[in-house]
């Protein structure tokens, strides 16, 4: 039976997440929540599929164990795209995945044209073909992987100058792709990319919108918790593998998303 003080565990590979985790804050503002950042495994873009997959299992295996979670979400698309399925199968906590935003990018572009921005491991999971087939059939899908864009969303939330050159060098491929002059919406297809939207909307131009999963993840976790009672008796926290100092140098921009309470795993 859940009690009302039982959390809501988001995970992802870094800082990412916090994107997913404030639409979540609107909907759900009682909902007790930890935040686990794997920053140890970061980045997971450039990793193999059955590294992500291992890594990703065991450590929410032993999350769910420690931490007793109602549900828990990979706020996270390369994540998602490779190793939810096989989380399911081990875990009874019920599980929300990240998927690429493609069935609302195909009904938003005007054109027909859609950018797909995301890790390298993202962009060629076969689950991306699978909502490519089903959501943007006559649609023009351009993929391009930009497994940089992580790094810079990250030293950005640490409080650090992202020049927009650096975020053109990540985007160029798309920006140059023979259909890019028809390029009008672009899929954010990793969730530490919306913490750039400044930089990407300057970079790409005024024709072009943007759109995440985000809100989309938040209404399903309202959707799975419907009715179950929320109490938060403590402050929220923000738990990372990787070092707690460098987890502290994020603090004040952790604790602007309502983690206050700072931990290793």
């Amino acid at each position: 039976m859940t009690e009302p003080t039982d959390p809501i565990l988001l995970f992802d590979s870094g800082v990412g997440g916090l994107t997913v985790l404030a639409e979540l804050r609107k909907l759900l503002p009682d909902a007790p929540i930890i935040y686990a950042a794997d920053n140890a495994g970061l980045p997971y873009g450039a990793k193999s599929e059955a590294e992500v997959a291992a890594r990703v299992c065991g450590l929410l295996g032993r999350m769910a164990e420690r931490y007793r979670p109602r549900l828990i979400c990979i706020a996270c698309n390369t994540a998602s795209t490779i190793a939810l399925g096989m989380v399911r199968e081990v875990l009874d906590t019920p599980i929300v995945g990240t998927v690429p935003a493609i069935k609302p990018a195909a009904a938003l572009t005007r054109t027909g044209v859609i950018g797909l921005l995301g890790t390298e491991a993202t962009i060629r999971q076969g689950y991306v073909d699978r909502l490519e087939t089903e959501f943007a059939g006559g649609k023009t899908l351009i993929r391009h992987g930009a497994n940089g864009l992580v790094a810079l969303a990250e030293a950005k939330l640490r409080g650090e100058a992202i020049a927009t050159e650096a975020v053109l060098a990540e985007i160029e491929g798309l920006l140059t792709h023979p259909h890019a002059e028809a390029l009008d919406t672009v899929v954010l297809a990793c969730t530490h990319f919306p913490l750039l939207s400044d930089e990407l909307r300057e970079a790409f131009g005024p024709r072009v919108r943007f759109i995440d999963g985000a809100q989309g993840i938040a209404r399903r976790i309202g959707s799975l918790t419907d009715g179950e009672p929320f109490e938060r008796l403590s402050p929220d926290s923000a738990v990372t593998t990787g070092p707690i100092e460098d987890w502290r140098l994020l603090g004040p921009a952790l604790a602007h998303y309502g983690l206050e309470r700072l931990e290793t795993f």
